[in-house]
Formats: C-alpha cells, sequence, structure tokens
C-alpha cells in the first residue's frame, strides 16, 4: 500500500514538471515574441492561494501599446493570451482599475508593467 502511494506522488510530481516545463516554454514563445514589438514591460502579481497574474506590455517609439500578454491563473494550465483592446493606447492613457474594474491582480500587474525599469 504505501509503495503504490509514493509510486502515484511520483507520477504526479513528475507530471508536475513535464506540465510546467510546457508552461514556460510557451510563455517564453510568447515573451520573445512580444520583445520583438518594442520597448516591454512587465508586471505580476499574486500569491500562494491567490491565481498569480504574469502581465507585459510593448511600446511602440510613440509610447503607444503594440502588443500585449496576459497570463493569470494556480495551475500548470494557464496559457499566455493577449488583450487585443489595449492596442493603440498611449500609456499615459493607462489605467489599472478602468481598465480591469474587478481583478485587482490585474491591475497591480499592469500598474507594474508601466513602470519600466529604464
Amino acid at each position: 500500500m504505501v509503495s503504490a502511494l509514493i509510486t502515484v506522488a511520483a507520477i504526479a510530481w513528475l507530471c508536475q514538471m513535464a506540465l510546467g516545463g510546457w508552461q514556460i516554454r510557451q510563455f517564453n514563445k510568447a515573451f520573445d515574441t512580444l520583445c520583438q514589438r518594442g520597448r516591454v514591460g512587465v508586471g505580476r502579481s499574486g500569491g500562494r492561494f491567490k491565481p498569480r497574474v504574469v502581465l507585459a506590455v510593448a511600446f511602440d517609439q510613440q509610447d503607444r501599446v503594440t502588443d500585449t500578454l496576459l497570463m493569470r491563473g494556480l495551475t500548470v494550465f494557464a496559457r499566455p493570451t493577449k488583450i487585443d483592446y489595449l492596442k493603440g493606447i498611449k500609456r499615459e492613457e493607462l489605467e489599472p482599475d478602468v481598465i480591469f474594474p474587478h481583478d485587482p491582480g490585474c491591475q497591480n500587474a499592469l500598474s507594474l508593467a508601466l513602470k519600466m525599469k529604464h
């Protein structure tokens, strides 16, 4: 009985590693594509038991949004998605509490993404 539990735990752990690696590859591929679209700001939020949010925004030379990347979720099944309605908006006009009125995780991630390092 104990060896069966250990076997199940080992299989679950291996599945977690495989699916986590797949998720990271999907995100990195989408992020590389985003980085080719302009300067990129990245923000993340979330906690241990809240859905984590990673939001990246690419800006052109005129500080307009050229592309976005949003990944949110608790599991390895979260996939990167686009936020199409932000394209073309100037950085100064982006207001996280207006864009995501009912999602504090996305609000926090967007406000961090707007504070680019350089």
